[in-house]
């Protein structure tokens, strides 16, 4: 005799309704998908355990938690790997290294060195073995010439000075992949090259800004430079014995040359950017600060007293 189940029992049977739900993404481009990813990052957010560029900062954390999904890769990870400098996000060299080597494409990354220590040949490149066709896939060479031509030992706490094989591999690693396989850090530089270049960034005009910090520092380089090839001209067969007035040699570089115009500062002024106009301006002639003062007094009057002024003048 067949046993009839009971409308408790056949209840009880039945899978969870959470069982028949289809499977929900975290995504950024549907509803349920956005909200499953606020909830992952408010949970990584709270943690003590993710760098300080995500603690208490959802967005970041939605941001990195898409960058991981699409990377296939761990979010943590990411986040841990991820830095922000200057307010641009780059890769660190090691997670690209370690990238390269387990995307299953290619052999692991090996470096080949050439010249010696202290000389300008002295660097290295990166290369590996395709798997798929056995080619040998070489890299640029990174060398000490590059290194000054770029002028990526003149940054202040510059790792060139300190640990120059591990900045020639970082480096050379860096450039492999972006020639072989730029989809493994989806055109983001890595965190070494933003710390070696100027901070300049992209105003919402289009036009690229350096910051004022940066500008004083090449403003010093250049005064350097220039107290270097005054003294080279120093010599007695070019100077004046009554006035000390130099009599040959070629033009200064740079000399008495701002690196900034009078458009930057005046650009400044109608961004709103008083202090840092009037910084570009302590460099200008008395002409072009006046103009660059003037500026900067009527930016910031009250706009009820530019407008009476103006029916005045009227």
């Amino acid at each position: 005799m067949t046993e009839v189940a009971t409308p408790i029992q056949s209840l009880r049977n039945q899978p969870p309704a959470e069982a028949s739900m289809p499977v929900v993404r975290a995504s950024f481009f549907d509803l349920q998908g956005f909200e499953l990813l606020q909830r992952v990052a408010k949970a990584f957010a709270s943690s003590t355990l993710v760098p300080q560029a995500y603690q208490g900062n959802v967005a970041n954390c939605m941001i990195a938690l898409n960058l991981a999904e699409r990377l296939r890769a761990d979010a943590l990870m990411v986040m841990q790997n991820l830095y922000i400098v200057h307010g641009n996000p780059g890769w660190s060299s090691k997670f690209l290294i370690a990238s390269v080597n387990t995307c299953g494409r290619y052999e692991s990354l090996r470096y080949e060195w050439k010249g010696d220590k202290g000389t300008d040949d002295y660097g290295c490149r990166a290369w590996t073995v395709e798997k798929s066709t056995g080619e040998k896939l070489f890299g640029v060479w990174i060398d000490w010439k590059m290194v000054k031509a770029e002028g990526w030992n003149k940054k202040n706490g510059s790792k060139w000075l300190t640990m120059e094989d591990q900045m020639f591999v970082y480096r050379s690693a860096a450039f492999w992949q972006r020639a072989y396989a730029p989809e493994i850090s989806m055109g983001l530089p890595s965190s070494e090259e933003l710390g070696d270049t100027y901070d300049a960034q992209r105003g919402v005009d289009g036009v690229y800004e350096v910051s004022v910090g940066e500008l004083r520092q090449q403003r010093a380089a250049n005064t350097a430079q220039n107290a270097e090839a005054r003294a080279a001209l120093s010599t007695p067969e070019n100077v004046n014995a009554e006035t000390g007035e130099i009599l040959a040699g070629q033009p200064l570089p740079n000399a008495g040359m701002p690196p900034f115009s009078l458009q930057d500062a005046l650009s400044a002024v109608q961004r709103g950017s008083f202090d840092e106009a009037a910084d570009m301006a302590r460099s200008f002639n008395q002409h072009d600060h006046d103009i660059v003062a003037n500026a900067i007094d009527n930016q910031q009057k009250p706009a009820a007293e530019r407008t009476r002024r103006q029916r005045t003048l009227e």
